[in-house]
């Protein structure tokens, strides 16, 4: 019997990069390493003071962070695709007061809280639409329509405010109550990230996304629509912004001009300290999450400690500047393995043995 080789040598499957594998466990472990020191810091504070993990207490510190996890999913999004939107705290606070005014003549609190997400969703797309068609960096369109937005939310608000006694009964005790410790409005941000965090896993747009803030131009070269996906990342966290909006007027009840002002520095530091590279490409919306946690809590820990105030912008500086740092030295640890692998494989393949001519056979 002939038996006819075939035309080429089959390739075998290379494991995954050494660089890959290497940001998997760093990302991986500075999630669980935020968690150890949220539960450590969690644990100190209340050895110090017994009440801190009250019912009421723990409620409090969920509640601080309900808003600050909603928008940082969102920011997530956009920072992965290695753009950013600082537009977030001007948009969480335009939707706020748009939903106040809804409710102060009247409204449905289901169709307030439709109104603010749709207000998001047009900021979104305003700034997706100027990122992706426009080709301008991000930083500079949404610097922008910061200001843009919070120009026009101050000439429509002026001096007037929204407080609690102009709002329905029932929608500020929404914001406030929940099912024993746990309030409705963390449990809301924690269905929205899982949500997110298993369309970013489990879809093809969503592993695109991770795909483009890698390498933008061998995304586009793989078909990927990269337009599209930008506008996509900013339309949804428009949407979360506007979202969070409702939620901060059901949180506190309280809408001026100055609502949301300063947000989104606190919104990427968050994003960055729970792992999300800045330069797109890693880390998730539960490092996110985490990331916002952490700093929230520390706001809630120092007073319980006696510490002042003061030191939180500074603890969160720092955190800040560690995360960077974290980032760098991962990139040139990738970088050197990238560069040890592409250099052992032409000698790994100049060991191979070369595959017989085509027509070569042997009878068996």
């Amino acid at each position: 019997m002939t038996v006819t080789a075939p035309e080429s040598a089959t390739t075998a499957e290379l494991p995954p990069s050494s660089g890959t594998r290497l940001v998997d466990r760093v990302f991986k472990m500075r999630e669980l390493a935020i968690l150890a020191v949220f539960l450590v810091m969690i644990a100190i504070t209340q050895a110090g003071n017994s009440e801190f993990l009250s019912e009421q207490g723990i409620k409090d510190l969920l509640l601080n962070a309900t808003i600050l996890v909603l928008v940082a999913t969102g920011q997530s999004l956009v920072v992965i695709t290695r753009n950013v939107d600082l537009s977030v705290g001007s948009t969480l606070g335009i939707t706020a007061f748009a939903a106040g005014t809804y409710l102060h003549g009247g409204g449905n609190p289901v169709v307030a809280i439709v109104l603010a997400v749709l207000l998001g969703i047009g900021c979104g797309l305003l700034n997706g639409l100027l990122v992706s068609l426009g080709q301008v960096p991000a930083l500079v369109v949404t610097l922008g329509t910061l200001y843009i937005i919070r120009g026009v939310d101050s000439i429509w608000v002026g001096s007037r405010q929204i407080t609690a006694a102009d709002l329905p009964g029932g929608f500020v005790d929404f914001g406030s109550g929940g099912v024993s410790a746990v309030p409705w409005l963390a449990l809301i941000a924690l269905a929205v990230l899982v949500a997110t965090a298993y369309y970013l896993k489990h879809f093809g747009s969503g592993r695109e996304l991770y795909a483009l803030g890698s390498n933008p131009e061998a995304a586009r070269l793989a078909g990927i629509p990269v337009r599209k996906r930008i506008l996509a990342a900013y339309t949804f966290c428009g949407a979360l912004a506007g979202l969070a909006g409702a939620m901060y007027l059901a949180r506190f009840g309280n809408v001026d001009s100055g609502t949301g002002n300063g947000y989104e520095l606190t919104v990427v530091s968050a994003v960055v300290v729970g792992g999300v590279v800045f330069t797109g490409g890693s880390g998730s919306v539960y490092g996110a999450a985490l990331g916002a946690l952490l700093l929230t809590s520390i706001n809630s820990v120092l007073p319980a400690l006696g510490v002042s105030s003061v030191w939180v912008l500074a603890i969160n500086g720092v955190l800040l500047l560690l995360a960077i740092a974290v980032d760098r030295i991962v990139a040139l640890r990738v970088a050197s393995a990238l560069k040890k692998s592409t250099a052992k494989r032409p000698a790994d393949h100049g060991t191979r043995r070369p595959a017989p001519e085509k027509g070569s056979s042997r009878n068996a």
